[in-house]
């Protein structure tokens, strides 16, 4: 089968699996929402970063997005559903990358909406206090996330491939993005500006200091990413379906 029918099926899976839809909006909502109370903090703090504050709703709407790309992996491994899959499409390799892209495209969109939602309701929360930011800080601020959001989708879906478990990857994934990655980062210093998470981030920030800056940052966390897709798709290729 060639590729383009193959990524067809995989686009109807996402879009007929009602929780893959809901994951996205949950994405848009939370993230907004949380943005517009963020937009009421105290801007005489000597910390305050006007576009972190803006975009940080993206800090616990990231799981709806991590949600979103594990459970549209580990769909596959309920009731023999990936047998199917693969009899329909024996060459893993394809039908695994066909997965991947159907799990980028709708993460990358969606983040990018959501990006700009939050920013429009963090800066009118904050009013004056956002008024320095440049075009350029907040465009960058706003693909940055898009592209943020996605990877992190991609980064849950190849351990979802690895661990065939959506409760498992979550299980993982969550309190590691909620807690563990803060305490690290307080224990550690400058090692956690290299977590998943944390490199990726920077590209939220309007001023950010340590050895990565917002796109290099981003480019750890592809390769975060790059690393479970890769470790995803072994476990596709070699295991039993």
């Amino acid at each position: 089968m060639e590729f383009t029918p193959v990524l067809r099926s995989e686009w109807l899976k996402v879009r007929t699996l009602r929780s893959l839809p809901g994951a996205l909006l949950a994405l848009l909502a939370v993230t907004t929402a949380f943005s517009a109370i963020a937009g009421a903090s105290d801007a005489a703090d000597p910390g305050f970063d006007p576009l972190f504050t803006a975009l940080s709703g993206v800090i616990p709407g990231q799981i709806a997005a991590v949600t979103f790309g594990a459970m549209a992996v580990s769909s596959e491994f309920q009731q023999g559903a990936l047998r199917l899959s693969l009899a329909a499409v024996p060459q893993r390799g394809r039908w695994f990358a066909a997965k991947a892209a159907v799990i980028a495209l709708p993460a990358l969109l969606v983040g990018l909406v959501t990006a700009f939602a939050a920013l429009l309701v963090g800066r009118a929360g904050l009013g004056a206090a956002a008024d320095g930011l440049g075009t350029g800080e907040q465009v960058r601020g706003v693909v940055g996330c898009g592209v943020y959001l996605m990877l992190m989708a991609l980064f849950a879906a190849g351990i979802a491939a690895l661990l065939r478990s959506g409760v498992a990857t979550l299980s993982l994934l969550v309190p590691f993005i909620l807690v563990v990655s803060f305490v690290i980062g307080d224990a550690t210093g400058t090692v956690a500006d290299f977590l998943p998470d944390k490199a990726g981030q920077l590209v939220l920030r309007e001023t950010y200091e340590g050895t990565l800056g917002p796109w290099s940052g981003l480019g750890v966390t592809a390769l975060w990413t790059a690393a479970a897709l890769l470790a995803g798709a072994w476990s596709v290729r070699r295991r039993d379906a």
